[in-house]
């Protein structure tokens, strides 16, 4: 298509890459984008329509995180500018960033346990914590109507900690989270409402090591798994099998998965996020501090030496010479160590 008229505002969209609500150490995109009209665009990212520091970009249009924090929550937007005198679009739509601990004191379970659910059927959120305390409230965001709380809709009621839908509907689609009485908001999740074709993929990320199964279900169907295609990022990892079970699962993992088949078309895409294992990294910790632990006494011996040769002068040359040698030894050692942790 041709560039906007003079006479045209040309519109900025923000879209977010992979998903909306991440959990610390996460990384996201912002990207925006000006349609209809050509490259030249440098972009502008605002959170809460403050701007973000060094958040000017080229024609990509592109902001990451590369590490998701606490302090990246918020509501962003973006605008473009092009030309001299500058020539600028409106203020795109928002876009919510959500970032959460790794570890958050309540989780949000959800029953049937999957992240995408039929049309016309019960589902139940329940925010749980290790005391069972009825202190916390379910709330979700929508694109339809924002944000809602489940204990003062007419889409749910809540009991307890306990929200339930009685019949889902599409624009149930959004994200549901926890939220304590104070106000504190905890362990978001994607839920996504289908008619006819849905993905069954868990909950919540999958860990290093363990094994992972996708199957492609079908509303008003029996049997109720019929041979479905699989597909990651768009391309076609497995065909006509009634589910993918992938073993030893690694970072590589993460993407985007859905299921097709011929006749009753495709689920929506779902985000399967992977975890490094608690211990694991906790190995690698101890391997870390052990070897420079071990440098430690070498470090100190040279110190020593070194002050008494600045009072000595010549007479400890050798033996400081002795020394940085095995200092030399046990500096490789420590590099191999951490290079294989």
């Amino acid at each position: 298509m041709s560039d906007f008229s003079i006479s045209d505002t040309p519109q900025a969209v923000l879209s977010v890459s992979p998903q909306k609500w991440l959990t610390e150490g996460d990384p996201v995109t912002l990207i925006c984008e000006v349609y209809g009209s050509s490259t030249g665009w440098t972009f502008n990212y605002s959170n809460r329509y403050n701007l973000l520091s060094d958040s000017s970009r080229g024609a990509g249009g592109n902001y990451t995180f590369s590490s998701a924090a606490l302090k990246h929550t918020g509501v962003y937007v973006c605008t473009a500018e092009r030309g001299k005198p500058g020539y600028y679009t409106t203020y795109s739509n928002k876009q919510p960033v959500w970032v959460t601990g790794v570890s958050p004191p309540v989780s949000l379970i959800i029953s049937p346990s999957r992240t995408q659910h039929f049309t016309s059927v019960s589902l139940s959120l329940s925010c749980e914590d290790q005391s069972n305390s009825d202190r916390w409230r379910v709330k979700r965001y929508t694109e339809s109507l924002g944000l809602e709380d489940c204990s003062s809709s007419v889409w749910a009621s809540q009991t307890g900690s306990t929200c339930t839908i009685s019949s889902t509907i599409t624009s149930d689609t959004g994200v549901y989270w926890c939220q304590s009485e104070s106000g504190e908001n905890y362990h978001p999740v994607n839920i996504t409402v289908h008619p006819d074709v849905i993905l069954e993929s868990p909950v919540h990320p999958v860990t290093e090591g363990d094994t992972l199964t996708l199957r492609c279900l079908y509303q008003h169907s029996t049997p109720p798994n019929l041979r479905a295609d699989f597909y990651k990022d768009g391309s076609l990892i497995q065909s006509q099998t009634t589910e993918m079970i992938i073993f030893n699962v690694s970072k590589s993992h993460e993407g985007f998965y859905y299921c097709k088949h011929s006749e009753r078309g495709e689920s929506p895409k779902s985000w399967i996020s992977v975890r490094v294992s608690r211990s694991e990294s906790q190995i690698s910790v101890l391997h870390t501090l052990s070897s420079v632990l071990a440098v430690c006494p070498y470090l100190l011996v040279t110190v020593v030496l070194i002050f008494k040769c600045c009072r000595m002068r010549g007479k400890c040359r050798s033996d400081l010479l002795h020394y940085m040698h095995y200092i030399q030894l046990s500096t490789k050692l420590v590099i191999i160590i951490i290079n294989t942790v």
